[in-house]
């Protein structure tokens, strides 16, 4: 098995993928689970290189839509709609498994939902007498109340790319609407004023000192580490961190007690809504389709994704991709609050890099980091993703 939730990191995720390898282990004696363990961006890499070998491991974790297509087009996963018409039946929110579906059949299943809101450090805000801004022009006086008294205002380790595409793809919402799923889909360009004004606001963010310095050679967890830290005051990143705010033992309680989140705000005369999230479903699990313990791997996938449902909300606080009863259980206040946005959600847009297909998706994410560096212009930004979205690849 290779996954992507390392001890250090991710903590609480690790510890519950051994839990339930052993578990198996001891209920199959006759079958051994090894795991391969590598962070987010590096596992990426290793997907390409074994999948270019047809050598992926017998259960990995995958991403839907876009990043699916190459590897069940390539013949490398298998399908797993038997698993969804026996145990598992019923057993995953609507519209989770559909995510990873391709000409009617299903490659992985889904472990979790994710939405993304702005973490944000309530004693640095109460320090400062700062309120949670509601517009974009009350964000945008928090951010200079929180550089003139010294404090970085948002950490941002945009090395990964995708972590500036969160950015974008919000303030493309809030100003824009749906235009940015349907650029994304080739049924709009990509130079529709409203998305080019995301792309100049994005950089007009880089100039009023909005983000970490250096954050464009910064990694997520680089950046991670100076919100721990108290060093900056904000960080947008998805539910995947909640475990981080409340189960993990290793981030000092004092700082868990003072996280607190806040929707995107609103753009005054934009189209869309702050009942709009960025999100979807996280990773799922496939089977290798030349695995030559096919049999194995499917039953074990069928067991971990049972196990996980309701240990990912009590041990981690992640929010699963199955249905979890979660009336009778004690859940951290935050957890809570952040299902119950879920549940209100007007709209959900996939993140923009998994709905592309790799080419686009590797063109959108170096054009995100060459827009925070400045190395484009807002049109030039535009019409690269045009031609990639056009190329079809």
């Amino acid at each position: 098995m290779m996954h992507l939730w390392p001890e250090g990191s991710s903590a609480q995720q690790y510890k519950i993928v051994n839990q339930i390898i052993r578990e198996y282990q001891n209920d199959h004696p006759n079958v051994t689970i090894k795991q391969e363990v590598l962070e987010n961006e590096q596992y990426k890499s290793k997907m390409k290189v074994l999948s270019a070998s047809n050598q992926l491991p017998d259960v990995g974790m995958t991403w839907a839509a876009g990043y699916l297509e190459p590897f069940v087009e390539g013949d490398l996963f298998t399908p797993l709609d038997d698993l969804l018409a026996g145990d598992l039946k019923d057993q995953f929110v609507a519209g989770t498994t559909e995510a990873y579906a391709i000409g009617g059949k299903t490659y992985a299943l889904p472990l979790e939902f994710n939405i993304a809101p702005i973490y944000y450090n309530k004693k640095i805000f109460e320090k400062y007498d700062l309120q949670v801004p509601v517009t974009y022009d009350d964000f945008l006086n928090v951010i200079q109340t929180l550089n003139e008294a010294g404090i970085e205002p948002i950490a941002l380790g945009n090395k990964d790319r995708w972590t500036g595409s969160l950015w974008y793809m919000y303030l493309a919402d809030r100003i824009a609407g749906t235009r940015l799923a349907d650029a994304i889909g080739g049924n709009a360009s990509f130079t529709d004023p409203g998305l080019v004004l995301a792309a100049k606001d994005i950089q007009d963010l880089v100039d009023m000192n909005a983000f970490t310095r250096g954050f464009n050679g910064m990694s997520n967890d680089e950046s991670k580490a100076k919100f721990v830290s108290g060093q900056a005051a904000m960080f947008l990143a998805g539910t995947w961190e909640l475990p981080n705010y409340t189960t993990n033992p290793d981030v000092p309680q004092e700082f868990r007690d003072s996280i607190g989140f806040f929707k995107f705000p609103q753009v005054t005369g934009g189209k869309g809504s702050s009942d709009s999230w960025v999100g979807g479903p996280g990773v799922g699990l496939f089977v290798a389709q030349d695995s030559t313990v096919k049999a194995e791997a499917k039953d074990f996938v069928e067991y971990f994704v049972k196990r996980w449902g309701e240990q990912s909300v009590t041990d981690a606080g992640v929010i699963p991709a199955t249905k979890v009863d979660t009336s009778a259980l004690q859940l951290p206040q935050l957890y809570i609050d952040l299902l119950s946005e879920m549940n209100e959600a007007t709209n959900i847009t996939l993140f923009a890099d998994v709905q592309m297909k790799p080419s686009a998706a590797e063109v959108h994410l170096n054009q995100i980091q060459a827009l925070f560096g400045k190395a484009v212009t807002p049109e030039q930004f535009a019409n690269a993703h045009d031609q990639a979205i056009e190329a079809g690849q």
